[in-house]
């Protein structure tokens, strides 16, 4: 009975290990990818909500963004990143004639 307890303790800990490392490293990512090519805001995003998996803090600032985030700034978000997977710097889309 110790040891199942026990167990569970570092499975817990040990998940909540794991959840931290990779969310921080995806938020560091995003982070980096503001500054060059590539979708920072949605790594950031992604981040948090593998932080959120295991920790309020990250939970309470994924909910404030995307309480704020209207559709228009998602879809502007959205193209951005995919100008910049495309190769076009991330520079706004004019629309299909332009």
């Amino acid at each position: 009975m110790v040891f199942a307890e026990l167990g569970q303790r570092g499975y817990k800990l040990a998940r909540r290990i794991v959840v931290a490392i990779m969310g921080g490293t995806v938020v560091t990512l995003g982070v980096l990818m503001i500054f060059t090519p590539g979708p920072g805001l949605l790594m950031i995003a992604g981040g948090l909500a593998i932080l959120a998996l295991e920790f309020a803090w990250a939970r309470h600032w994924l909910h404030q963004i995307k309480s704020r985030l209207t559709k228009e700034q998602l879809a502007e978000v959205m193209n951005r990143t995919r100008n910049v997977m495309n190769g076009d710097g991330g520079k706004k889309s004019e629309g299909p004639h332009g």
